[in-house]
């Protein structure tokens, strides 16, 4: 290998180390100054303790809001499967009248700016009484969360052999048996990470939330950003380790069931 060659993998390998250090270092800032000691958020630390940590599992308001957020995210995860499966069903395997339109309003929330989304929630939901209600907020995640679920499960179906669904069927199954016994263990990863995804962003899903929650169905992404509004303090970001701690515990486990890369 000649020098040149020598001298481009390595400014590459140090340009991609200093991409991942760019991304990296907020979180790991964050992570250390959820050890400081003061009651105000500063870089460098003045001394260590873990006070933060012990505060944040002592705070009922975070712990309630964590408990609604994923009971609210499991909800949102499960039915935007359900869902998704359907439209991905009838998009990848039929065509229909108005299939433009579908794929259009399943792509639109990928287009269409969350504040955007969080005001026109408000005005329909406002009319059904649903405002500050689990219903409320839940069909609001479902509708950020199935177009990703969509996709995933699509890039399933898509991938499937439709020759051993017809093998099936020419031995005598039903279309129904041939899709619970043939096409939905086929569609498992997709369906897993549609489910994770979809999760993830409902239990992360702050901007559309302020603006449909309040107090009883508040999540704690709204009780984070309404505890910033008064007090900054090393509780914070000892709350945000664990939610990423958390986040990275999901992705670690779908990795070890089926791996991101099947999965996605």
């Amino acid at each position: 290998m000649n020098q040149t060659a020598l001298f481009a993998r390595w400014s590459w390998r140090l340009l991609i180390g200093l991409i991942y250090l760019f991304l990296l270092a907020p979180i790991l800032i964050v992570f250390i100054v959820s050890f400081d000691t003061r009651q105000y958020l500063a870089f460098p630390p003045e001394s260590l303790s873990l006070g933060s940590y012990a505060l944040v599992f002592q705070n009922a308001t975070f712990i309630g809001a964590f408990w609604r957020s994923l009971l609210i995210g499991i909800v949102v995860g499960f039915g935007a499967v359900a869902i998704g499966t359907l439209l991905s069903l009838a998009l990848t395997r039929h065509r229909f009248r108005g299939e433009g339109a579908v794929n259009f309003l399943v792509i639109a929330p990928f287009i269409v700016p969350n504040i955007v989304l969080g005001v026109g929630l408000v005005l329909v939901l406002a009319n059904f009484g649903l405002l500050d209600s689990y219903p409320g907020i839940i069909l609001a995640h479902l509708g950020v969360t199935i177009p990703y679920t969509v996709r995933t499960v699509s890039m399933s179906l898509m991938s499937v052999d439709r020759r051993v669904e017809e093998a099936a069927m020419v031995h005598g199954a039903s279309p129904l048996k041939v899709f619970w016994r043939i096409t939905l263990p086929l569609i498992r990863p997709g369906l897993i990470a549609g489910g994770v995804i979809a999760f993830l962003i409902s239990f992360d899903e702050t901007t559309i939330s302020l603006f449909l929650v309040s107090v009883k169905a508040s999540t704690l992404p709204t009780e984070i950003y309404h505890y910033l509004e008064y007090s900054t303090d090393p509780q914070i970001a000892a709350l945000s380790v664990i939610l990423i701690l958390i986040s990275l515990l999901v992705v670690i486990v779908l990795e070890r069931l089926i791996g991101l890369r099947k999965a996605v």
